[in-house]
């Protein structure tokens, strides 16, 4: 994915923002700046060395004092037409602001409106926690979605492609202060980073984020929606006390049979399996069904994926049959290496059902 994203990174967006930052900048050296953005490595730089070779680039042609270059920034960041291609803005506040606190911090509640802050804050967090975590909290009240996505993006201890933040993953209690404030956010985008930093935290700490979902559940709809997104990481893993609190009971009363898996296939082809689920129960009952597959690495040895099948309500003495098809075409996020697998089905986070089969 990041091999995609980086292409927007592209000869039109360089010509955009080389004219944008001319128009507010009347002197600046645009032709000086795309010299230095092309040059022989350019071609082979991966998505956020493109990024810091643009702020770079674009503060040696510039050749402005801070605070000037982000009054020509912010003339320039309402304009940029692709939101990802905005993150150079903060970027530059990342790499040339530490030293003004005040002003950085202003600046980036402005850029994240455009596009996201979420990177370019977690420096400040290294520098000063106590004082970023109660910018995040002042952040968490803002009128703006995205400043307030910005308090829970920005305070995540597992940020994907972001710095991971050690001291949060140690302790996290200053950011349940945020995520209290935003925990019936009417805003999805804003409720889907409280449900995401929640996950992360529930990786190092799952007894807090239980505990939390506990207090938290059943006065709102969307805070019940955090919660099961939250805790999707310890539904996953089994967690007996993550599915009972969303209905799924542990030993449910029911049968796998007849489980019935390809049993070679080439990398390239897809996997098919299906399966009956019998209820022996009287009553009925929630599922929560899942499969896993043991995948063969480059080493010989195996990790395990886990992946969703379907959520529904079975009635007692029911019986229903599924098929499911899963390919084992190589991605860039995943290459399949040919040995022995092993799928298995899952219900309520527990094994019910196994069998191996064959990668040639």
């Amino acid at each position: 994915m990041a091999e995609e994203l980086r292409k927007v990174f592209d000869h039109s967006f360089i010509n955009q923002l080389s004219s944008l930052i001319k128009a507010n900048f009347p002197s600046f050296n645009a032709s000086g700046f795309q010299e230095l953005i092309y040059d022989d490595k350019w071609d082979e730089l991966a998505l956020k060395q493109r990024v810091r070779h643009i702020t770079i680039s674009l503060q040696q042609t510039m050749q402005l004092n801070y605070l000037e270059a982000i009054s020509v920034l912010k003339k320039a960041a309402p304009h940029v037409q692709n939101g990802l291609t905005g993150i150079i803005f903060p970027d530059y506040v990342e790499v040339y602001g530490l030293n003004d606190w005040d002003e950085s911090m202003e600046a980036l509640e402005y850029f994240t409106q455009y596009s996201t802050s979420e990177f370019a804050v977690r420096p400040f967090v290294m520098k000063d926690q106590q004082k970023m975590m109660e910018q995040f909290l002042l952040w968490s009240n803002h009128p703006n979605e995205h400043v307030r996505r910005l308090a829970s993006e920005g305070s995540r201890p597992r940020l994907p492609w972001g710095i991971v933040l050690s001291s949060l993953k140690l302790d996290p209690s200053s950011i349940l202060p945020i995520l209290e404030n935003l925990k019936e956010d009417p805003s999805l985008y804003v409720r889907k980073s409280v449900a995401n930093n929640l996950n992360d935290i529930s990786k190092d700490h799952p007894d807090l984020v239980l505990d939390l979902a506990k207090k938290w559940s059943g006065h709102n709809d969307k805070t019940d929606w955090i919660i099961k997104k939250g805790l999707r990481t310890l539904m996953k893993n089994g967690n007996k006390q993550a599915l009972e609190l969303h209905g799924f009971t542990s030993n449910p009363k029911l049968s796998v049979e007849n489980l019935l898996v390809t049993e070679a296939l080439h990398i390239g082809d897809a996997l098919t399996f299906s399966f009956q689920l019998s209820s022996t129960d009287e009553k009925q009952t929630q599922l929560r069904i899942e499969y896993t597959i043991d995948f063969v690495k480059a080493n010989g040895k195996h990790s395990k994926k886990i992946f969703q099948i379907s959520e529904h309500v079975i009635n007692g003495g029911e019986k229903r049959a599924y098929a499911k098809k899963h390919s084992f075409k190589d991605l860039t996020t995943r290459k399949h290496y040919p040995g022995e697998h092993l799928l298995s089905i899952i219900v309520n986070g527990e094994i019910k059902a196994s069998k191996g089969f064959t990668v040639l």
